[in-house]
């Protein structure tokens, strides 16, 4: 045995018997929840250099590691882990040979598109910083449209006027 996850509130214990485990409400699923709030496939968990390592796999309740919800992290000894509102506390020894892993503490660290698997991390960057990139050919520069000037209405040069403090205002220019 690996570890086992303890569920808060009472129960039996969950053994986790492979290096890799599906948890989910389908009866394909390693790790069997079968309630309404648990998706088909929620999260899988691996052990990972002696840890355990949890990926929320899209699941429309998520999954929470000590309160907050996560897409991917290590748990140690100890965390609490959520499967939606199903709560359990992760019992294991870790490889005493083995460094503890650092978790990503930076929830803006990738895009949503990057988490989703829709966009690589070198779309923020110009194509000049990409690896091999190269910037490409110039892009032709938009000029605004010009308009042609518009004739000076009796109220423009009225309000000329009161602007110069009553000097006379000047002759249009062209005329």
């Amino acid at each position: 045995m690996l570890g086992e996850l303890l569920p808060l509130g009472g129960g039996d214990p969950i053994p986790l018997l492979k290096p890799q485990l599906l948890v989910g409400r389908r009866d394909s699923c390693d790790i069997v929840l079968n309630f309404p709030n648990v998706s088909s496939h929620h999260t899988s968990l691996e052990l990972q250099g002696g840890y355990w390592h949890v990926r929320n796999l899209s699941s429309s309740n998520g999954t929470k590691v000590n309160g907050v919800r996560i897409d991917e992290t290590y748990v140690q000894p100890g965390d609490t882990i959520c499967f939606a509102k199903h709560c359990f506390e992760v019992s294991y020894t870790p490889d005493p040979d083995a460094p503890p892993p650092v978790r990503d503490e930076n929830p803006f660290a990738k895009s949503l598109l990057e988490k989703a698997g829709l966009a690589s991390s070198d779309r923020g960057r110009p194509p000049s910083q990409r690896p091999g990139g190269k910037s490409g050919p110039p892009r032709p520069s938009v000029k605004p449209p010009t308009t042609p000037p518009a004739q000076k209405t009796d109220e423009d040069r009225a309000l000329e006027w009161l602007m110069n403090d009553g000097d006379p205002p000047k002759p249009p220019q062209g005329s």
